[in-house]
């Protein structure tokens, strides 16, 4: 039994040293585990939803590009100038337009147009580069793939510069709860979108880049959780029993074979 004992004990560490390396490294990673469920989970926000806006305008000056923002509240305000910044491109023939403002969670839009400015231009071209776009925080986390900037290097230099663009979007609210239990507030969303020119009695209607957006009564959460320590111990005791039971069976078949095998031999000599 010796021989066959030292070939197979030697086999059964090696697969118990595999397993409980694979066991470990579970046990360490993290895992993100989501779920659907219908809140508002940022009760705390005041019914504001922050928003991030970079868009570049590379044939419209910066004196005529402006923010407007309007929705089901009332809300109507032209020209919003708080916590933005405007900067020249091509020697000051187009514009950079960096904005972070805050919505009410309602349908609404907000749209770049050049409706705040003093004089109206007979051809704005409002072909554009969306560089970003994005709600509430922002969720740096390497195992969670979602549509938080889905509207990202959106290029439309190639559409008609006199033509509107309507971006429709869905908002999802996203949550996100680390380990520690903190959690983190975001917005993913899809978007849909449309170029047209359009028209009314009075001729051709200013051209704008519409974000018309409504939110989702779906919230996604995104929850950080480690394997339970038992859970962990008692793999590990699976790993190690059920192993020496098989490697027992084994090594019985193995003997029992050997043996019948020398008595056949032995019947052959005599």
């Amino acid at each position: 039994p010796l021989l066959t004992s030292v070939p197979v004990s030697v086999c059964c560490c090696l697969f118990i040293l595999f397993l409980f390396l694979s066991e470990l490294t579970g046990f360490i990673a993290t895992e993100i585990v989501n779920e659907l469920y219908v809140d508002d989970p940022d009760k705390d926000s005041g019914g504001k939803i922050e928003v991030n806006l970079n868009i570049s305008l590379p044939n419209l000056h910066c004196e005529l590009v402006g923010l407007d923002i309007q929705d089901e509240m009332g809300r109507h305000e032209v020209g919003h100038i708080d916590n933005s910044m405007k900067i020249p491109l091509n020697n000051g023939e187009g514009c950079r337009f960096e904005g972070h403002f805050s919505i009410n969670k309602v349908p609404g839009n907000f749209h770049v147009s050049t409706h705040s400015a003093t004089a109206q231009p007979q051809n704005p071209d409002m072909t554009h580069v969306i560089h970003k776009l994005s709600f509430g925080d922002k969720l740096q986390v390497h195992n969670v793939h979602g549509a938080f900037n889905a509207l990202e290097g959106a290029d439309k230099l190639s559409s008609n510069p006199l033509a509107s663009h309507d971006y429709i979007l869905k908002i999802v609210p996203t949550v996100y709860e680390d380990m520690s239990g903190k959690q983190r507030y975001s917005y993913q969303y899809t978007v849909a979108n449309k170029e047209y020119v359009a028209y009314s009695h009075t001729g051709r209607i200013i051209p704008a880049i519409w974000f018309r957006y409504d939110l989702s009564p779906i919230t996604v959460k995104y929850t950080e959780r480690r394997q339970p320590l038992y859970r962990f111990i008692t793999s590990i005791c699976a790993i190690i029993g059920g192993t020496f039971t098989v490697a027992g069976i084994l090594d019985s078949c193995i003997f029992t074979a050997s043996e019948a095998w020398k008595k056949i031999q032995l019947g052959k000599m005599q």
